[in-house]
């Protein structure tokens, strides 16, 4: 599929089937994530990828749905700052943010869905995941197959010309 292709059949899953993902569909995932540009390509993140399976009721903490933990696989994906450093959360979260599309645009370009979560418990992240200090939780996001039961919401975007300018406002 090309890239327009793809990107508009990216959905927001709020619905998956239990089945575990393939190591080698969530190496690329993960490699796609890898390769997205960071300022100053510092690549100031991890990704910590939490299996579910017998984790729901732990996980659940973190953000209290159920497909949330439905899904076989949480990814955390955190900023990191040098000991010492302040945390410049503007930054950071752009990063996060582009290394997180590529992560998704892959799973969806390898049959995968996801969602991903900013609004969740960070504090409870911070614990149950055992993130260090220099690790701050920016989004999290359920990925595995969708589940056909659960159909995606309709996409509904604004007109292009509702968006974007030329030359001035």
């Amino acid at each position: 599929m090309d890239f327009l292709e793809l990107v508009t059949k990216r959905n927001s899953v709020r619905g998956y089937k239990t089945i575990p993902i393939e190591d080698e569909k969530l190496r690329q995932v993960l490699e796609a994530a890898r390769m997205a540009p960071t300022g100053a390509n510092r690549q100031a993140f991890q990704l910590i990828v939490a299996h579910t399976k017998g984790r729901e009721a732990e996980l659940r903490k973190i953000y209290d749905k159920d497909w949330f933990v439905q899904a076989p696989v949480i990814i955390c994906a955190c900023a990191t700052v040098e000991p010492g450093q302040p945390y410049r959360e503007g930054g950071s979260s752009l990063n996060i943010g582009i290394v997180m599309d590529h992560l998704i645009l892959a799973a969806t370009s390898l049959g995968l869905g996801t969602c991903w979560i900013g609004a969740f418990n960070r504090e409870e992240a911070v614990r149950i995941l055992g993130l260090p200090e220099e690790a701050k939780p920016v989004i999290c996001a359920a990925l595995g197959y969708l589940d056909d039961a659960v159909q995606p919401r309709p996409k509904t975007r604004k007109p292009i010309g509702e968006l974007v300018r030329y030359e001035h406002w």
